[in-house]
């Protein structure tokens, strides 16, 4: 098994992190794409900081909104500490784009060529421990009879390869839509955002990894949520999305048959 000590310097810390532990909600958030820091091994795999700073690394805004959003709702939220440059922890190990060497338009000179041995080692420190913090959380829960709806927490880029993105936040989901079509039909009305059913992603691009393999197979509630990152680029953003999606959650999760 692989040791913290082999990828991670003590600089590094933890790969994935746990805010509320023991938290009594039926929420369970989980942020994948929560930070941009790099491993310190592994420099800045060739790329200037405004790129490092920009949505290919990390989904800015998104980790604000969870935080808020577990403390409204005493949800437990776990979130991987670095970004997904690294590994994408919303994809699986033979996914492509788990590693990516291109991300839009740009060049990923770190990330060209690695060899199998190099993306098993990226697999065992940032995708297991993510995995298994979040199945063994789910476990936890389910023994001392505490019901899991899981909610994770992404933003996307205004514009992507050249083309504006009109909708303001995603309610996305896979083969279960009960959550996702409650929250679609609390925000049938609102004049706040502009909320669409899978967009700007939908389970064809392949995002819906972390629903696939932690909800579905238990038959647990689940919606992947996608905020337009231009609308939580500071705190007063960052709240008003946060209280709008814990009101939608709370209203769906009293409303649903399970």
């Amino acid at each position: 098994m692989l040791l913290q000590s082999d990828f991670f310097t003590e600089a590094d810390g933890q790969a994935v992190a746990v805010e509320n532990p023991g938290a009594r909600g039926e929420v369970l958030l989980v942020c994948e794409h929560a930070s941009r820091r790099m491993p310190v091994r592994y420099g800045n795999l060739g790329l200037s900081d405004d790129v490092l700073a920009s949505h290919i690394a990390w989904d800015p805004g998104a980790l604000a909104v969870a935080q808020r959003m577990s403390k409204s709702l005493d949800a437990t939220l776990i979130h991987q500490r670095f970004s997904r440059l690294i590994y994408d922890c919303n994809r699986p190990p033979e996914a492509a784009d788990a590693m990516r060497d291109v991300s839009e338009i740009f060049r990923i000179p770190g990330n060209e060529n690695l060899s199998d041995a190099e993306k098993e080692r990226r697999t065992a420190a940032l995708y297991i421990p993510f995995y298994d913090r979040i199945q063994n959380e789910i476990v936890t829960r389910a023994g001392r009879g505490q019901p899991t709806a899981l909610v994770t927490i992404h933003s996307f880029t205004p514009v992507y390869f050249g083309k504006q993105r009109q909708v303001e936040i995603g309610i996305l989901h896979d083969r279960d839509s009960r959550l996702a079509d409650r929250m679609l039909a609390a925000a049938a009305d609102t004049k706040i955002y502009r909320v669409e059913r899978n967009e700007p992603y939908g389970p064809a691009d392949g995002v819906t990894h972390t629903l696939e393999v932690h909800a579905l197979p238990g038959g647990l509630l689940n919606v992947m949520i996608e905020i337009r990152n231009d609308l939580i680029i500071d705190e007063i953003g960052q709240g008003v999305a946060a209280d709008f999606l814990t009101g939608l959650l709370r209203e769906s999760l009293a409303n649903i048959q399970r």
